[in-house]
């Protein structure tokens, strides 16, 4: 049958043509692969993980301490910056590889330390592990890890392993954890230095968070409404801390426990006498300290509130960046973190001056959403993004991002509080996978 429209004669379609229009997507039955699949960023997979596990679990994650202002104001610099464009750059290949303490990355970012993390997913730190080993980036185990060191390093011994260190009152147990560092051969030691006291964690205290987590009258009927964490929780390993003796309480209980006040510049230097590989300093809140730290033989130090969980209303980390740089004239390498969940914050950053950016919160979404694969759906996603972000900025390789292609806009005077937990709230509207 043929008609005339008013742009020539019509037609029916053939059913040749309808096929290749109306092609489905395959229906994927696993779904840890069907949502990493589905995830175009990492605010999806946040959303996906929001729906994924029990509230107490989320805020865990997503909390900060107190009011949550080092959170919102870490995300308001990255919000600020701008990015300056250069053209007819001969940008036809674009490489994303960097130099961290001495040794290639595939790309320039490290995952960070976190703490407790088969709470989040029962495979926890070694699937956080395999995903960074795949996507060719260093992994920092934690000290409050729920995997040792050396069953990350057994099992996945072709990711760089750093080890994450607090220093605990008592010192022989922290040289019993450098000693075993070091005989799994872990090539960094990373000393958080911004933990005298443990943060005042409110979601926590609200949420009655313990660990393990504790099943009372609230978390049960939470509990309810995602049975497959429960399942998971239940039917494998016992969850601990593999670092510590067992214990049952808060985080901030814990953290009261094993974190020494008392920690100075000695101690640094005691540990730096210790241990024979690459020691970076994270927590380093100022300029001052970056120079006197620097000035102890450290190889890296990271800019860094805890990610918000300390100290609230501390110093932005990407905000004291450009004075610490200046400060130090390449004594050291420069990492920062806080709040970064995509490839153009990380652009950013290096263009800023960091040498590479530890990221947190943005894997463990991943890892919440869909275990392994949702890790490495987020390592995905930042190689994606940092490329893409290079090109259209007419840099070819890391070195060529220099501060001439980023502003820093000032931070905000007057500007309401907007909290962590609502910057991503239009990702929610996300069908669940």
């Amino acid at each position: 049958m043929r008609w005339t429209g008013l742009d020539g004669p019509r037609r029916l379609p053939r059913a040749a043509e309808l096929a290749d229009l109306l092609r489905p997507r395959p229906v994927v039955l696993n779904g840890d692969r069907r949502r990493a699949a589905r995830a175009a960023s990492v605010e999806d997979l946040r959303a996906m993980a929001r729906r994924r596990v029990p509230r107490a679990v989320f805020d865990y994650v997503e909390g900060g301490a107190e009011s949550e202002r080092s959170l919102a104001r870490a995300r308001e610099a990255l919000d600020s910056v701008h990015f300056i464009a250069r053209v007819l750059r001969g940008v036809s290949t674009v490489d994303t590889r960097a130099t961290i303490l001495g040794a290639p990355s595939a790309l320039p970012i490290v995952f960070a330390p976190t703490g407790f993390t088969r709470v989040l997913h029962h495979e926890g730190e070694l699937a956080t592990a395999r995903a960074a080993g795949a996507a060719g980036v260093p992994f920092a185990l934690s000290t409050m890890g729920t995997c040792s060191v050396e069953d990350v390093a057994e099992i996945i011994p072709g990711c760089r392993r750093w080890f994450q260190l607090y220093l605990w009152s008592d010192r022989g147990r922290s040289r019993e954890l450098v000693d075993r560092a070091a005989a799994a051969g872990y090539e960094a030691l990373v000393l958080t230095v911004d933990t005298p006291v443990a943060g005042r964690r409110l979601r926590d205290v609200r949420n009655g968070m313990t660990l393990p987590p504790s099943l009372g009258p609230r978390t049960f009927i939470d509990g309810a409404r995602h049975p497959h964490w429960w399942i998971d929780l239940l039917t494998t390993r016992a969850l601990n801390f593999a670092s510590l003796n067992s214990w049952q309480g808060t985080v901030a209980e814990l953290a009261a426990t094993l974190f020494d006040p008392a920690v100075d510049f000695e101690d640094l230097a005691w540990l730096r006498e210790q241990w024979p590989g690459k020691l970076v300093v994270k927590g380093v809140q100022s300029a001052e300290d970056a120079v006197r730290i620097a000035s102890a033989g450290v190889d890296a130090i990271v800019l860094s509130n805890h990610g918000g969980r300390q100290l609230d209303r501390s110093a932005t980390p990407l905000r004291q960046l450009p004075e610490v740089l200046d400060r130090l004239e390449g004594r050291c390498e420069v990492f920062v973190d806080g709040a970064f969940t995509s490839g153009a914050d990380v652009v950013a950053a290096l263009a800023l001056g960091a040498d590479a950016v530890l990221v947190g919160r943005a894997y463990l979404y991943g890892l919440m959403a869909a275990g392994e694969l949702g890790v490495r759906r987020v390592a995905a996603l930042f190689e994606e993004e940092i490329t893409t972000t290079m090109t259209l900025l007419g840099a070819r390789s890391i070195a060529e991002l220099t501060p001439d292609l980023v502003r820093l806009g000032p931070a905000p005077e007057t500007r309401g509080h907007r909290r962590w937990a609502d910057l991503a709230e239009a990702s929610l509207s996300i069908q669940p996978g």
